[in-house]
């Protein structure tokens, strides 16, 4: 099954013989929902590459406090954890399962002498940079120029495409924390949205219309 996922997610992107040395080299771990993949300060001798599930990638200030930087889907790395890992540094983010998902695990080693050695996987590191360049770009746009409310309905719209349904699952606390801001103003914005036609509230559940 996990030869599958690899192939079916990532044979677009790599070689046949990068695919060939994943599957030999990789080490494939599975995480549930909520579940901390990479913490902040921990030391990464590993890259992952994301087969099955989504992952947010969040940033902590000086009080604890997380703000949720970008999201990752099946087919994508963290490219964070790549510069964290070229420089040989601490983790400055923290990985969270958004849903049950699966990973395959390249030591840092094998990165590096990849990036030089096959253009396939140089590609996908270069274009992963820039995809996650461009989105820490918005995420800075949204909080300078967006009101919470539409970050609040931006946020529940990505909600949507990342589980594929129009219904989300999730607690009023855990959106909050992921935009950095209280409960009681979530759910009062909630609130609003529902008031516009743009939501249906119920018990932990929120439809996007």
């Amino acid at each position: 099954m996990i030869s599958n996922l690899l192939h079916e997610k990532f044979n677009h992107l790599f070689d046949k013989v990068l695919i060939n040395e994943i599957e030999t080299i990789g080490k494939t771990v599975s995480f549930q929902k909520n579940d901390i993949i990479i913490d902040i300060n921990q030391p990464l001798k590993h890259i992952p590459l994301l087969l099955s599930g989504n992952i947010k990638i969040l940033r902590e200030d000086q009080e604890g406090n997380e703000l949720l930087i970008y999201f990752l889907e099946a087919g994508e790395t963290c490219t964070m954890s790549l510069t964290c890992c070229m420089g040989t540094t601490k983790s400055k983010i923290r990985a969270v399962a958004e849903q049950d998902s699966t990973l395959v695990m390249i030591p840092v080693q094998n990165m590096q002498n990849w990036f030089h050695e096959n253009a396939s996987w140089r590609n996908f590191i270069l274009e992963s940079y820039q995809t996650r360049f461009d989105e820490m770009l918005q995420a800075i746009d949204n909080l300078a120029f967006m009101k919470m409310d539409e970050r609040l309905h931006k946020y529940l719209i990505n909600k949507t495409k990342l589980h594929n349904s129009k219904t989300i699952i999730v607690k009023h606390q855990d959106i909050a924390e992921d935009l950095h801001t209280s409960r009681v103003v979530i759910s009062r914005l909630l609130k609003q949205l529902e008031n516009e036609n743009k939501i249906k509230l119920s018990r932990n559940k929120i439809e996007v219309l």
